[in-house]
C-alpha cells in the first residue's frame, strides 16, 4: 500500500458520487425494483433489497419513491423490466475495469459503454477478461486512528470475513456480499460507524495511476458512471492525490 493512500482514493471516489446525489436517485430506484423483484418486497428477507434501501437513505431518496420503486418490483404498480448486464474491459495503461448495468435494452447499453471506453482511451473487452482480478465483497472502511483491535474484535464477532490494516491508518472490515448490511449495523451499535461501505468488486492487486494517466483515467471512469444504464463501476486503479 506504500506510495499511495487508500483514505484519500475512497474518500476522492466518495466525494465525487455524492456530488451527483440527484442524478443518483433513479439509479438506486432500479436497483430496488430489480432487488425487490428477485427476491421479494420484504427488506428483512431480502439482503440485495436492504443494501439498495440503505443506499437510498444515504443520498437522503424520498420514502415514497423507495415505496414506488418496490411496488414495482414486486407488481403492485407497473415498471419498466430491467437486466442486468456486466461488462469488463480496459482503461489507461490496461488497467481493469468492470461495469455493471441495469437496462431495458442491451442494443443501446453496449454501444453507449463501447463509445465511453474508446473515447477516453479504453476498449470493451469479453467476458470474464477482468473479473478475476477482483473479489465481490463487502467493504466497510474506517478513518485512520480508530482503535484496530477494539474494531476487529467487533468485527469478528458480528461475523466479518476480514479486517484490514492500510499503511495510512485507515482499517478495512470485509464481508460476505450478503452479511455486509447485518455486520455494519453489529458495528455501527458497537460504536463504530463506516466513513464508507458497500457490496463491491475489490481489486486483489492495484494499479498506481499518477499525472496525466489518472486524469485519463478519471475521465473514463466519470464518463461511464454518467451513463443511465451504468449502475457501478470498479478498476483496480488508484490515482495519486497530486
Amino acid at each position: 500500500m506504500a506510495g499511495h493512500s487508500k483514505w484519500a482514493n475512497i474518500q476522492h471516489r466518495k466525494g465525487r458520487q455524492d456530488e451527483k446525489r440527484s442524478a443518483s436517485f433513479s439509479k438506486i430506484a432500479k436497483e430496488i425494483t430489480v432487488s425487490a423483484k428477485m427476491g421479494g418486497g420484504d427488506a428483512a428477507f431480502n439482503p440485495r433489497l436492504r443494501l439498495a434501501i440503505d443506499k437510498a437513505k444515504n443520498v437522503n431518496m424520498p420514502k415514497d419513491k423507495i415505496d414506488n420503486a418496490i411496488k414495482k418490483g414486486t407488481g403492485e404498480l407497473e415498471g419498466v423490466d430491467y437486466v442486468e448486464i456486466r461488462y469488463e474491459g480496459y482503461g489507461i495503461s490496461g488497467a481493469a475495469v468492470i461495469v455493471d448495468c441495469l437496462t431495458d435494452n442491451k442494443t443501446r447499453t453496449v454501444a453507449d459503454v463501447r463509445h465511453a471506453f474508446n473515447k477516453y482511451g479504453g476498449n470493451l473487452g469479453t467476458d470474464g477478461c477482468v473479473a478475476f482480478q477482483f473479489r465481490h465483497c463487502g467493504q466497510l472502511l474506517f478513518a485512520p486512528g480508530t482503535d484496530e483491535a477494539a474494531l476487529m474484535d467487533a468485527a469478528i464477532e458480528a461475523g466479518a470475513d476480514d479486517v484490514l490494516s492500510n499503511d495510512d491508518g485507515s482499517v478495512e472490515v470485509i464481508t460476505a456480499p450478503n452479511d455486509y448490511m447485518a455486520v455494519k449495523e453489529a458495528l455501527a451499535a458497537a460504536g463504530f460507524a463506516a466513513e464508507y461501505g458497500g457490496v463491491t468488486m475489490k481489486a486483489e492487486n492495484e494499479t498506481q495511476l499518477t499525472g496525466d494517466e489518472a486524469q485519463r483515467m478519471q475521465k473514463l471512469i466519470d464518463a461511464l458512471d454518467s451513463l443511465d444504464d451504468v449502475q457501478e463501476v470498479f478498476t483496480n486503479v488508484v490515482m495519486d492525490d497530486e
